[in-house]
């Protein structure tokens, strides 16, 4: 009698089991291509906002490449890297980048580069941290992330790309300062990045690794 209920409990458990992944298999791909589909309408309307139009006149999602460097863009996998031209020419790239020491983790950017070395603007993509804090950094919470328009590595010196609390030239959070400082050192480095590679970025069509 107790080895048929252990066999029969056994069996529903394994019903259970079964049936839980079925259905998170399913939850799955039914929210895949929604989720693709808003994330790829994200980086749209951030490109359109870094990259305005009347600057370049190709197209910026197939003018693509693939770089890949962990310690200045922050994550050891390949990051996108769209180019803007005018009439052929190189004017502006938009560098996917990571801040990995958020509060909460990683912190995704989209950060768009003049051909120059000066910052057009910088976007957060996606992000964990805290609501009412840390989520300042994104455009539609406050101007902040703003603050980088125009900047470069002389703009401000090396030693001022830093938030205030750190004796540095950007602003912070008040209760909140993890999250504007990893972004901070995240743009300073992906300035060095495009400093190094920029003849590449614009000239290869292949992924880079370093």
């Amino acid at each position: 009698m107790l080895f048929t209920h252990m066999i029969r409990t056994a069996a529903l458990l394994g019903a259970f089991a079964l049936i839980s992944t079925w259905l998170v298999a399913i939850t799955f791909d039914v929210t895949e291509a929604p989720i693709a589909a808003s994330e790829k309408k994200a980086l749209l309307r951030n490109l359109h906002e870094l990259i305005p139009a009347g600057i370049h006149n190709n197209d910026l999602f197939t003018d693509v490449i693939s770089v890949q460097d962990s310690s200045l863009l922050g994550l050891n996998k390949p990051q996108r890297v769209f180019r803007a031209r005018l009439d052929e020419k190189p004017v502006a790239l938009a560098i996917e980048s990571v801040a990995p020491d958020g509060y909460s983790g990683n912190i995704f950017l989209l950060i768009a580069i003049r051909y120059d070395g000066s910052l057009l603007g910088v976007r957060v993509s996606k992000h964990k941290e805290t609501p009412g804090l840390g989520d300042a950094i994104e455009i539609k919470r406050s101007d902040w992330i703003t603050t980088f328009n125009n900047k470069s590595l002389s703009n401000p010196i090396t030693k001022a790309w830093r938030v205030q609390k750190d004796g540095g030239e950007f602003d912070q959070f008040t209760g909140a300062t993890i999250t504007p400082r990893a972004i901070v050192k995240a743009v300073h480095r992906t300035l060095q990045y495009y400093q190094q590679h920029r003849d590449s970025l614009f000239a290869d069509n292949s992924e880079r690794g370093s």
